[in-house]
């Protein structure tokens, strides 16, 4: 029904298909939060599963034409989430215990990228480029889920203060070894066409660095055109576009607007000094990015799993797995380390990585940019099991993120916050 429709008007690239196409997306994906309200299961697990119910490997409700249009939905979304990231970086929230969970967060994030290169470049003998940008992805963590589980638990207490800091600096640590992989990945690509290492790793790095200081400059442009006289309909406005603007400036140069954005939300959060603007594309951003991850799950290749496909000798099921079961390991194992070198209690140290496990966002975007950068060969493999992962993530994280808040007596089991 869905095919005859889509060539009845001409195609998903009419008018009428796409913006039939969109609804469905948004109607289909807020009818399933309602499935993963009564499960307690976060919005975003809920957004996957739509993508993938309704696209080509199962309902097939939305043609392959049209997702391959709506590419541009990656880089408006991760500009809407590394700007708001940047809002944790205040310099007054971190004056107490920044350093403290910095150090934490260095020791998770790249323990578990370690665990995950060693697992997929020296056991399983995957392919360098493959096992290197996989080993990044795997230190980024989702806050939302751990965010919700605290506010519905009333936790309180130096736990929770610790993990709110890590969760948030976890995504940095992320992106910043996202940047790394990638250079290294296009190196290598073209190292073997004969390009030189200048244009393949420096040239890249010193685009992203320029982008960082566009992104600050952006930032006070941004504080310029809101005066406290600016109504709120117009701060939208201007926000929305200098973000659009920037994502299209990092298009143009074929760089990720993760780290530019987030540099741009940090100076923005210090030089402002309050959370209106940040509160207002927080109610403006959710289409944005229920659309990005309905789209993320329309892209998931279900049919990589059911037909036993592999990577390299492997086989792409095993991978998964293994990926799935050893990032949680490496995020555990280190920040129990971090814990323990930062002097943190016995709670902090035992407990901390429970609440680790969780992975959407900024990680299924990066995906999405690897796919985009690298071809479907290594990036729509890589893209596969980031979306295979994260929907396992999130049907556990809330479950671990809470066990954790309780066994640290961050809350009773009464649901009381202890102070």
């Amino acid at each position: 029904m869905a095919e005859w429709f889509y060539h009845s008007t001409s195609g998903s690239t009419s008018v009428a298909g796409i913006l039939i196409s969109l609804s469905i997306m948004l109607l289909v994906g807020f009818a399933m939060t309602r499935v993963s309200k009564l499960l307690r299961l976060p919005n975003v697990t809920a957004y996957i599963v739509t993508g993938i119910l309704i696209g080509p490997y199962v309902l097939n409700m939305i043609p392959t034409s049209f997702i391959e249009g709506t590419d541009f939905l990656a880089d408006v979304a991760l500009a809407f989430i590394a700007f708001s990231v940047g809002e944790h970086f205040e310099f007054r929230k971190l004056r107490k215990n920044g350093m403290e969970s910095m150090v934490i967060t260095l020791f998770e994030a790249l323990t578990a990228s370690l665990c995950v290169f060693l697992l997929t470049y020296l056991v399983l003998g995957l392919d360098f480029v493959f096992s290197i940008i996989l080993a990044a992805l795997a230190s980024a963590t989702a806050p939302a889920s751990t965010m919700m589980t605290i506010r519905q638990t009333g936790a309180k207490g130096d736990y929770v203060d610790t993990l709110l800091q890590v969760v948030a600096m976890d995504d940095v640590v992320g992106l910043v070894a996202y940047s790394i992989a990638i250079a290294a990945a296009s190196s290598m690509i073209q190292g073997a066409d004969g390009a030189g290492g200048f244009r393949s790793v420096v040239l890249p790095a010193l685009i992203n660095v320029l982008l960082m200081g566009i992104g600050a400059f952006f930032a006070w442009v941004l504080k310029l055109m809101m005066p406290t006289r600016r109504t709120t309909d117009n701060r939208l406005i201007i926000a929305v576009a200098i973000l659009l603007l920037f994502s299209g400036v990092s298009a143009l140069l074929d760089v990720s607007p993760l780290l530019g954005c987030m540099v741009m939300g940090m100076v923005f959060a210090n030089i402002e000094g309050h959370e209106k603007l940040f509160k207002q594309l927080n109610y403006f951003s959710p289409p944005i990015l229920l659309l990005f991850f309905v789209r993320s799950g329309l892209s998931f290749d279900l049919s990589a799993f059911t037909s036993r496909a592999t990577i390299g000798s492997q086989s792409l099921l095993l991978v998964a797995v293994l990926y799935f079961v050893i990032r949680l390991v490496g995020k555990y194992v280190g920040a129990y380390i971090g814990a323990l070198v930062t002097g943190k209690s016995k709670e902090v140290r035992r407990y901390l990585g429970l609440a680790l496990a969780p992975q959407a966002g900024v990680a299924i975007g990066l995906a999405a940019l690897v796919a985009r950068q690298l071809g479907p060969d290594v990036g729509g493999t890589l893209q596969t099991i980031i979306l295979a992962s994260s929907v396992l993530y999130e049907l556990i994280g809330p479950a671990s993120a809470k066990l954790g808040l309780y066994l640290s007596g961050s809350y009773d089991s009464d649901n009381t916050a202890v102070h």
